[in-house]
């Protein structure tokens, strides 16, 4: 009886073993090829910028109070070294917030626990003297060893040697549905979803990449491009004041327009920022991985920015004249 008892609790482990099995290689199926390279971009991340249709013309007609001006800010391209792990947008006072490196251009004292005063106070990398605080998570290569502290100080799977940009631009426009209002002093922006990878669809996923060379090609992965050409981000921020808060925790002070230009009712059009990162374009079998949360996978659809204005009322004040009377500056 006791040889029989102990092949039939034989029998029942094979059988629980074997259904156990197939149940982790059915959840790893599941999981995807991001599984596949734990704290990497999964090959599916990547795609040849060549096989990017090019995109249609999608901006609206403007109207006949369109604001068709520009206004260009030149904030070098950090070589100072500004990075940190912090973010005072969506964290302020706390430190290492962001659990990714964050690279900045602009108010060069940006920290977790910056304030208006002190952002006011603090020297800019900008010319003109906007003090305004413009940042973004990094751009890696994983391949390469990490030897800057600051390269080494994230953790959470950010690893690598961090990319610098080739160049900055940032670019304040105008609204196809009429003339736009001043941004007010210490307004707090924000733009992109740093947790899309996980999100339920891809509604805030704002960055578009591509290749200098193709302007006319976006994706939302990253691009492999021709040899000796550029591989850009894109990030577009929203441009809808409500009118009443510099910030808030649900970030509804600040909103995206309407497919046309315009603004929901009972909020005001003011100039939107775009910031284009551009980088010499890596080889076509390099890795390369934005910082992001680890559980994010250094997904290119994580790609994000923020930004506070820190100019004075005479400075928003040139701008926005510039953008409204349609010239380039």
């Amino acid at each position: 009886m006791g040889r029989e008892h102990r092949l039939l609790v034989l029998l029942v482990c094979l059988v629980l073993g074997s259904a156990l099995t197939a149940a982790v290689l059915g959840a790893s199926e599941r999981k995807g090829p991001h599984e596949a390279m734990p704290g990497a971009p999964a090959p599916g991340d990547f795609v040849d910028i060549r096989d990017v249709p090019p995109a249609p013309v999608q901006t609206p007609r403007p109207g006949p109070d369109a604001s068709t001006g520009s206004f260009t800010v030149d904030c070098g391209r950090n070589g100072e070294g500004h990075y940190n792990q912090d973010n005072l947008v969506i964290s302020p006072g706390l430190r290492n917030g962001a659990h990714h490196t964050h690279a900045y251009v602009g108010n060069l004292s940006t920290d977790a626990f910056s304030t208006d005063g002190s952002l006011a106070a603090a020297p800019t990398t900008c010319r003109g003297g906007d003090r305004s605080t413009y940042y973004w998570p990094v751009l890696r290569r994983p391949d390469r060893p990490a030897t800057r502290p600051y390269e080494k100080a994230a953790a959470h799977g950010n690893t690598g040697q961090i990319l610098t940009p080739a160049e900055v631009h940032l670019e304040f426009r105008g609204s196809p549905a009429g003339q736009v209002v001043p941004m007010p002093r210490f307004l707090r922006a924000f733009t992109g979803d740093a947790v899309a990878f996980t999100a339920r669809g891809d509604e805030g996923v704002k960055a578009r990449w591509g290749c200098a060379s193709l302007p006319d090609r976006s994706t939302t992965r990253y691009p492999r491009c021709p040899d000796g050409d550029r591989l850009t981000r894109t990030l577009v921020f929203p441009s809808c004041w409500n009118g009443l808060d510099t910030a808030n925790p649900e970030r509804t002070h600040l909103v995206f327009p309407a497919a046309n230009g315009v603004c929901p009712q009972s909020s005001f059009a003011v100039p939107e920022l775009r910031i284009t990162l551009a980088y010499e374009a890596p080889p076509a079998d390099a890795p390369i991985a934005l910082d992001s949360f680890p559980e994010q996978r250094h997904s290119p659809k994580t790609d994000h920015a923020m930004f506070v204005n820190v100019m004075t009322d005479g400075q928003m004040a040139k701008l926005v004249t510039c953008i409204n009377t349609g010239r380039r500056c």
